[in-house]
């Protein structure tokens, strides 16, 4: 969808605009926003209240024709919730309604004209992200590896959105918005295609691309160069499977040559049957959204790399397959990782830690600012939050909560939300081994806080914060799929930092 921004007032009223639909909102006490009651010179949108036609209840929405006065094809009337108090939710739902049924139109074009500096609590970039970042998910196609498409979508392909002034504010919110949104667009691809297409190879042919297309550094490394590392805990994980590891690493410098980088981590099992620790086979298939930690660092890349953003930036991704076969890693081996740490594996399906500790230990060579790891790594971080928040964690010192704070500000800026659990030294101790220094699972209890905790082991030399997306990344069931989060945090925790 093409999306424009454009200001409308008495000299340019929105009552002239030729479009095939515009859409404003309404309230449930009967009352108009301004669009709406510019639009009401021939009394036919009041009549339509009036006549309970439509409630003004969030979501829902009345389309009028043909109204008076009014150059438009369409008039769509949205419902906003309580006048004066519209809320984030209430926006949103509106907004959901609304290109649900741009989606089923005649027209090729619309306006809305909603009052987008109007919500509590939010500001227009707010509003203009919700709607373009709306707009792509209601586009987005999923039928890349069917043999028949899906019919081509009509209805609306260019969107305008009224504002009350296209000023250099609304021109860089919609365009940082389209760049997140493409970023999101990116990670849903990648976390949705089959592990049989989207193998570790191809995470580090996406980066390349993104590579040229953008002026990254990219560099892979490959089995021979990780023995040479001595990321004995990563090669771990890859030795059952086929396909070669890849250990990809991009840059994006576009802050000053001397000034310290953020640092992303992503976790890239493109396919984890959990090893010789077999998973269960139902729902299985759902493991090929192992990788979406690194699909989330390559799509906030690609958003950054649009958006040129003043920031230096470097992206880690670990990828490998977690396979059984004859020399798969089995429960009780002991690896010795990067940092020189020994690793007692006791169960080979906690494998992600084992791929982040050596990217986090590779991390602390680019004496990084700060340094976010993203990974799928526990289903008790589904049980513990749902899947509204992904899970945030750091060690209790001033540089970690500074950065947490960061991210947490970030999330509830971008709607993309995280919760902080802990971590500290009673979750080590349960971390302890007779036979190594750690062992890769905890006694029973609080999995997400002790696979946190096991990881911090490796970042002590800078400031650090884990962002567990297990329940965030993808949805199953009728609307199984990646949801492209959570690069709209990343994306805005470093547009902040910048």
């Amino acid at each position: 969808m093409d999306f424009s921004i454009k200001a409308y007032d008495t000299k340019n009223p929105i009552l002239s605009a030729k479009t095939g639909c515009v859409a404003v909102a309404v309230y449930e006490n009967k009352k108009l926003s301004a669009a709406a009651a510019a639009l009401d010179q021939s009394g036919d949108i009041s009549a339509a209240i009036k006549s309970g036609d439509i409630t003004g209840k969030a979501g829902t929405s009345l389309l009028l024709r043909g109204v008076g006065g009014v150059s438009a094809a369409r008039v769509l009337l949205v419902g906003m919730g309580a006048f004066d108090a519209v809320t984030d939710k209430a926006f949103t739902t509106a907004v959901h309604a609304t290109l649900k049924c741009f989606g089923q139109l005649g027209a090729s074009d619309a306006i809305i004209a909603f009052p987008l500096t109007e919500v509590k609590g939010r500001d227009l970039a707010w509003a203009i992200h919700t709607i373009v970042i709306g707009a792509h998910e209601a586009q987005f196609r999923t039928d890349g590896q069917k043999s028949k498409k899906d019919p081509e979508r009509t209805g609306v392909k260019k969107l305008l959105l009224a504002v009350d002034a296209v000023d250099a504010k609304a021109k860089l919110a919609l365009a940082q918005a389209q760049a997140i949104a493409r970023g999101m667009d990116l990670t849903k691809e990648l976390g949705n295609l089959s592990a049989n297409v989207c193998t570790p190879t191809y995470l580090a042919n996406t980066a390349k691309k993104l590579g040229k297309e953008y002026k990254f550094d990219v560099e892979v490394l490959d089995r021979k160069q990780l023995e040479a590392l001595k990321m004995n805990s990563f090669l771990s994980v890859t030795n059952g499977s086929d396909e070669p590891p890849k250990f990809i690493v991009l840059k994006h410098m576009g802050g000053k040559k001397n000034d310290a980088p953020v640092v992303l981590v992503g976790k890239g099992i493109t396919f984890d049957t959990g090893g010789i620790s077999l998973k269960a086979g139902a729902g299985m298939d759902e493991m090929k959204y192992d990788m979406c930690g690194a699909a989330s660092v390559l799509g906030t890349f690609r958003a950054i790399g649009e958006m040129g953003l003043d920031l230096n930036v470097v992206g880690i991704i670990a990828a490998c397959e977690n396979m059984p076969s004859g020399r798969a890693t089995k429960p009780g081996d002991i690896v010795t990782s990067m940092a020189g740490l020994t690793i007692e594996v006791l169960n080979t399906d906690a494998e992600g830690r084992l791929v982040l500790c050596d990217a986090l230990a590779y991390a602390e060579r680019f004496n990084p600012a700060a340094v976010v790891d993203i990974a799928t790594l526990t289903g008790a971080c589904i049980v513990a939050l749902g899947h509204h928040n992904s899970g945030l964690f750091a060690r209790d010192d001033a540089a970690s909560n500074g950065l947490v704070q960061q991210l947490l500000d970030a999330g509830k800026q971008a709607g993309d939300t995280a919760w902080r659990l802990p971590i500290g030294e009673a979750y080590n101790d349960q971390l302890k081994s007779n036979f190594a220094d750690l062992g890769n699972i905890g006694t029973p209890g609080g999995a997400s806080c002790t696979a946190a905790a096991f990881l911090e082991n490796f970042t002590r030399s800078y400031a650090w914060a884990h962002l567990d997306i297990a329940g965030t990344a993808w949805k199953s069931g009728g609307a199984k799929g990646a949801t492209g989060r959570p690069v709209p945090l990343l994306s805005t925790f470093l547009i902040n930092r910048a």
